[in-house]
């Protein structure tokens, strides 16, 4: 958010589903609006409300399939149209611990890129195949692969999508 005000945005709302995450950043910026949802994804606003919503790293948070699609239906609902919705999150990897990884979750979570960190977190890493089809309510306007490194320091494929609302 501190980045998109030195660009000049204004009426800016953060939001996380965990309470304590919002009392933090609250307590750091006082100033700016935050909000937790408390039923997600369903997000407290009219229709067509926000010219663009910005998700960093959220699906990886989200790892099952109806999840991800109900998320990206309130999305669509709450953005304009010719909103745009721009998407950071981590690819599939192909190197061995994750494949390894991928293999030992899929069937516990009926998915494959799903898997589980050392402190218990459950994450999720996605096929191009599946965002094509997740985000198919959307028009394309512009993807890029890029690399990244996790929080743990492991370098990822990551993709950014930037979509736009019908």
């Amino acid at each position: 958010m501190a980045e998109l005000e030195r660009h000049g945005f204004t009426n800016l709302t953060g939001a996380d589903t965990s309470p304590e995450m919002i009392r933090r950043a609250q307590h750091l910026h006082p100033t700016r609006h935050f909000t937790t949802l408390d039923t997600p994804p369903t997000w407290p606003t009219p229709h067509a409300e926000f010219d663009a919503i910005l998700l960093f790293a959220v699906l990886t948070c989200i790892p099952g399939d109806e999840s991800q699609r109900r998320l990206i239906a309130e999305l669509n609902r709450i953005l304009k149209p010719g909103g745009f919705l721009y998407i950071s999150d981590f690819l599939l990897q192909d190197d061995e611990r994750n494949r390894d990884r991928y293999d030992n979750y899929a069937a516990l979570y009926d998915s494959y890129g799903v898997f589980e960190t050392d402190d218990g977190a459950v994450c999720r890493h996605h096929s191009r195949e599946w965002l094509t089809t997740l985000l198919a309510g959307f028009e394309t306007i512009s993807t890029r692969t890029i690399p990244v490194t996790t929080m743990n320091g492991n370098e990822s494929l990551g993709i950014q999508i930037l979509l736009e609302a019908r």
